[in-house]
This record gives C-alpha cells, structure tokens and sequence, in this order.
C-alpha cells in the first residue's frame, strides 16, 4: 500500500513540473533577456487559466497525499 502512495507522489511531483515549466515558458521569457514587460496587464484566459488551476488542484492533492503517506507509514 505505501509503495502506491510513493508512486502517486512521483506521478503528482513530474505533472506539478511540467505544468509550472510550461507557465514559466510562456511567462516571461521577453524580460528574460533584456526586454521589458512593466506595465502591461495580463488576464489568464482560456488553456493559461485551466493549466494555473490545473496546478492549484495537483499541488493540494500532492499535500493531501503527503498527510496521508505519513499517518499511514507512521
């Protein structure tokens, strides 16, 4: 049983990367190397929005998991 939980971990801990690379890669690459992004507002909309709750959801499942697979190693 604790091994599944370990395994649910991994699984949680690659999808919350790659889904935080993918944000990062389109955030700010601009201002990265020289370019300036002050005062321009952004809305997230449509695929940004569902990717940044997308990441809400796995990282409180990841945490959720966490509790879980201490109180059960315990």
């Amino acid at each position: 049983m604790i091994t599944y939980l370990y395994l649910a971990q991994i699984v949680l801990a690659i999808a919350i990367i790659g889904l935080v690379i993918v944000q990062a890669k389109d955030a700010g690459m601009g201002s990265m190397f020289g370019g300036s992004d002050m005062g321009i507002s952004h809305t997230r909309r449509g695929i940004e929005r569902t990717m940044f709750n997308a990441t809400i959801v796995l990282i409180v499942l990841f945490v959720i998991l966490a509790f879980v697979t201490v109180l059960v190693a315990g």
